[in-house]
């Protein structure tokens, strides 16, 4: 499948084929005005014509650029197709990370084909990733801690137990602010 972002993709072509297009024209315009100030002698059908070289090589530039213009056309059809495809491709697997991200869900990196183009932000973006995870992880195992100690302050009758579960609990509560405070909001 070469068309994956459809949109983005085809305006990728289009305004490159107008570019060629645009080359087309120009060379003819420039070519037929320097003939302008010039004059072509010709034989057609046993006939001597004689013409400004711009009316002469009007028609057989119209033909060359045309052929020339709808061939190379074709070939930048085809280069813009495959080099969109290679932007097209990350970007669609980056939108679908990010929709996973929208949710919650930091389990899935940003994974890239060999050859596509976005190859540093996919690597900067599967670091942050991980970044996450780790945070993440680190957050939960502090929150399972700080849970486990909170049962234990119930269940045990002895004040100083239950001063020492308060200094353990106010040293989980600093360690959950550091990790909070490494996220700028």
């Amino acid at each position: 499948i070469y068309f994956i972002e459809k949109s983005f993709q085809t305006n990728f072509i289009l305004k490159f084929c107008i570019l060629v297009v645009f080359g087309g024209l120009l060379t003819m315009g420039i070519l037929y005005l320097l003939g302008i100030g010039s004059t072509t002698v010709s034989i057609i059908n046993s006939r001597v014509i004689v013409r400004s070289t711009a009316d002469f090589l009007l028609p057989i530039l119209i033909q060359t650029i045309a052929v020339v213009t709808i061939l190379v056309g074709l070939g930048t059809i085809l280069v813009t197709l495959f080099v969109s495809h290679k932007i097209a491709g990350p970007l669609h697997r980056l939108k679908k990370v990010i929709e996973k991200l929208q949710e919650g869900d930091v389990s899935e990196d940003f994974h890239i084909r060999t050859g596509d183009q976005l190859k540093d932000l996919a690597d900067g973006f599967n670091q942050m990733i991980r970044n996450l995870r780790f945070n993440i992880q680190q957050f939960k195992d502090h929150l399972l801690v700080l849970k486990e100690k909170l049962d234990s302050i119930s269940d045990s009758e002895s004040v100083e137990h239950k001063r020492l579960y308060l200094s353990e609990l106010r040293n989980i509560v600093e360690e959950l602010n550091r990790i909070t405070q490494r996220f700028k909001t």
